[in-house]
């Protein structure tokens, strides 16, 4: 016996407290329903009873009306001898067989059923007496009918008489059983306020009992919570006596207790590890800005440089020299849009602008032998983009594709929107590149070369972490060639939206 309850404890002990709940409320549940079904089997008993008690008064009245109407219709057709009131009689007639044939037609040991047998042969003979009486008026045999008539309403009289009785008879019968029937329904109603008492009582007492057995251990719990907080970790913690939610919260604690124990001992080290790597960093950043101001002092300053260059435009101008003043200015242009942007956002239309200027300026230096196309789809170029993000690319395409065969270079520049994001395509028809080379390119492995000297500095490498960072994506950048002497194609992607939350690209002006 001890060991059957030591079982049963040890499953209740593993019991979650969500299946626990859940199998209290399956059995409370299940009792309820039995409960209601039980009842609901009395009461609809008991319905039953009381539509019967009702019905058989209402089915001795529809009887004595039918009644009545066959002897009207009768009089109706004798003295007008309408088709309609014909018609009437028989459908009346009709009726009336057919509830006379739902009375009882045997001889039994009961005043009622003894009262419907003869009200049944009554009306059968009735029913006879009134056909007769139609056929002789038919017939105009006066002396018949009248007669036949006389006998169908006495017939009449007599029937009606023994409705009355049996109608008075039911009433007294069903009267009482009416009250033996509310009597059954007040037991019913008392039976259902005691099973919902009992029910209730019963889900009152299972759940103080779950309570006090998840609040006991919660509450050991909690003061060995208030002593962490406060500052004590060698604290003794209860031990947990079922393997439930409560449990598991319990052993969780201590398990994480002991992890702070270790993380502060951890966390100490490393703050002393962190403090000499301090020393060690302030030093280098020392260093660090003592050879940024000597590479910023050897810089050409920018503005002298526009000067320069404005002067030289307008010199130009002075002396009639067109392209030398067009030239001058578009390279005053470019470089100024290079010191400027670098730092913040531009629109699209301005590194495209960037992209003629470049082109312009190689076309001038060699000759005009690069063929340039472009075609921009309306209402993207004020688009917000990351700046320097298409000169590099046309210069890399100048630089590493048709350098070696300007006397038929072409360079294309695509900008359509689509959906959610810009799609700019620049394509060459130079060198192309091998699949090895791409992935260099993609993973940043390219190293520089002797003809990288001769730009402005900005890689492809650059132009794809700097979308990176600007968009918080991966898939932005993309470079395809069919292979050697097939031309390069570079494809770049700009959301309209970022999943980053930061940088998102605006439409200004429309």
């Amino acid at each position: 016996m001890r060991t059957g309850i030591r079982a049963g404890r040890t499953f209740w002990s593993r019991t979650s407290i969500q299946k626990k709940i859940r199998w209290t409320q399956i059995a409370m549940m299940a009792i309820i329903l039995l409960m209601n079904l039980f009842i609901y089997r009395q009461i609809n008993q008991t319905v039953k009873r009381i539509d019967a008690v009702f019905s058989s008064n209402i089915t001795v009245n529809e009887l004595e009306q039918t009644l009545e109407q066959i002897q009207e219709t009768v009089y109706e057709y004798l003295n007008t001898k309408s088709s309609s009131a014909l018609e009437d009689y028989y459908r009346y007639e009709q009726e009336y067989r057919g509830m006379i044939e739902l009375l009882n037609s045997r001889n039994v040991d009961s005043e009622v059923k003894m009262l419907e047998k003869n009200i049944r042969s009554m009306s059968e003979t009735y029913l006879e007496r009134t056909g007769e009486t139609v056929q002789a008026k038919r017939g105009r045999n006066v002396e018949r009918y009248k007669s036949l008539y006389e006998d169908a309403t006495q017939l009449f009289r007599y029937i009606e008489s023994y409705m009355y009785n049996l109608n008075n008879l039911r009433f007294h019968m069903n009267a009482d059983n009416y009250q033996v029937l509310l009597r059954v329904m007040g037991v019913l109603e008392s039976m259902s306020i005691t099973v919902i008492v009992i029910v209730c009582l019963m889900c009152l007492f299972v759940a103080v009992y779950l309570i006090r057995r998840m609040i006991g251990p919660l509450t050991g719990l909690s003061v060995a919570a208030n002593q962490v907080a406060g500052g004590n970790f060698d604290v003794q913690f209860p031990e947990a006596v079922a393997d439930d939610e409560v449990g598991i919260v319990t052993n969780a604690f201590h398990q994480m207790v002991d992890s702070i124990q270790e993380y502060i001992e951890k966390q100490r080290v490393s703050m002393e590890n962190e403090a000499r790597m301090k020393e060690r960093e302030l030093t280098m950043e020392t260093h660090l800005k003592d050879a940024q101001l000597k590479y910023l002092q050897a810089q050409i300053n920018p503005h002298f440089l526009f000067n320069c260059l404005n002067a030289g435009s307008q010199l130009a101008a002075m002396e009639d020299a067109e392209r030398t003043e067009i030239f001058v200015s578009k390279m005053a242009d470019f470089f100024r849009y290079n010191v400027r942007k670098m730092q913040e956002d531009a629109n699209l239309f301005e590194e495209i602008e960037v992209v003629d200027n470049y082109i312009y300026i190689l076309n001038v230096r060699f000759a005009g032998d690069i063929q340039y196309q472009k075609e921009v789809d309306g209402g993207v170029e004020n688009i917000r983009v990351p700046s320097m993000i298409l000169q590099p690319v046309v210069e890399n395409a100048v630089t590493h594709g048709i350098r070696d065969r300007m006397e038929d270079a072409r360079i294309w520049l695509q900008a359509r929107r689509e959906e959610e994001q810009i799609r700019i395509v620049i394509r060459d028809n130079g060198k192309g590149m091998t699949q090895e080379k791409i992935q260099d390119v993609m993973s940043g492995n390219r190293r520089r070369t002797d003809q990288d000297g001769d730009s402005t500095g900005i890689g492809l490498d650059n132009v794809m972490s700097r979308l990176r960072l600007y968009y918080n994506r991966e898939d932005l950048f993309q470079i395809y060639s069919e292979g050697p002497d097939m031309g390069t194609e570079v494809t770049i992607l700009l959301p309209l939206s970022t999943e980053g939350g930061q940088n998102v690209p605006d439409l200004i002006g429309g």
